[in-house]
């Protein structure tokens, strides 16, 4: 599947971009300040959509959905207010009653269908590693650096330095993201790396250089600093 990459990845801490204000407490909801991310919830677990639809709004032929896991019930965007908890069947834009699919060959923890969009785990929180927050073991057919300016393509990683980071990855222990906002750890320079699965499904992670640090709370150790390292040396060439 062909992903458009222009869409700045919004990462576990930016759910909502809009602020609670007493102005928008005095209107009362919906509220036209409140920007949704196109988000859901079910089994317990938050995924979002980062990525346009594909062409004419079909799913890729190598996305096969699998057993319905249960069914949007409330759409946030129509009545949701910014102090809102989502709660399983809560989708920000899709219609109630829209079901929602696992994909097939593809836990169900990390990437689920609904109305032909693809969403992405973003939240989990069960997950106590990154690997246990993206269970991708076998299933990652490339990683890509794209460009912090537009998204494109700029550099894939040997499949030596993919195999290092991926097995590093997996047991990175996740933090307390607002922790580590406080602490400064997401500021700073910044990568675009690109997921890309085997069915073509592909999702952004941000990596801050200097702090070693992902965006959904994992700190690198120095195998993953020294394999991120290595591959943007060879992007420079």
């Amino acid at each position: 599947m062909k992903v458009f990459k222009n869409m700045i990845f919004i990462s576990a801490f930016f759910l909502l971009l809009s602020s609670c204000s007493n102005l928008t407490s005095l209107q009362g909801c919906p509220d036209a300040e409140i920007e949704w991310v196109d988000m859901l919830m079910i089994n317990d677990i938050k995924y979002e959509h980062h990525f346009p639809e594909p062409v004419k709004g079909n799913l890729p032929i190598t996305i096969e959905k699998g057993k319905e896991l249960g069914k949007v019930t409330y759409k946030m965007a129509d009545s949701a207010c910014l102090n809102h908890k989502m709660e399983n069947g809560d989708a920000a834009f899709l219609k109630e009653g829209t079901i929602i699919f696992e994909i097939k060959g593809y836990p169900t923890s990390l990437i689920v269908a609904a109305n032909d969009v693809v969403y992405v785990v973003n939240t989990n929180e069960n997950a106590k590693t990154a690997g246990e927050l993206y269970p991708m073991y076998k299933l990652v057919k490339d990683i890509h650096i794209e460009s912090t300016e537009d998204g494109k393509r700029m550099h894939t990683f040997s499949q030596a330095s993919k195999d290092k980071f991926l097995a590093t990855f997996y047991l990175l222990k996740l933090e307390d993201i607002q922790s580590l906002i406080d602490a400064g750890k997401l500021e700073g320079t910044r990568i675009f790396l690109e997921i890309e699965l085997n069915n073509g499904v592909s999702f952004r992670h941000l990596y801050w250089v200097d702090s070693n640090t992902f965006h959904m709370g994992a700190i690198g150790n120095d195998e993953i600093k020294e394999v991120i390292n290595f591959e943007v040396s060879n992007l420079k060439k």
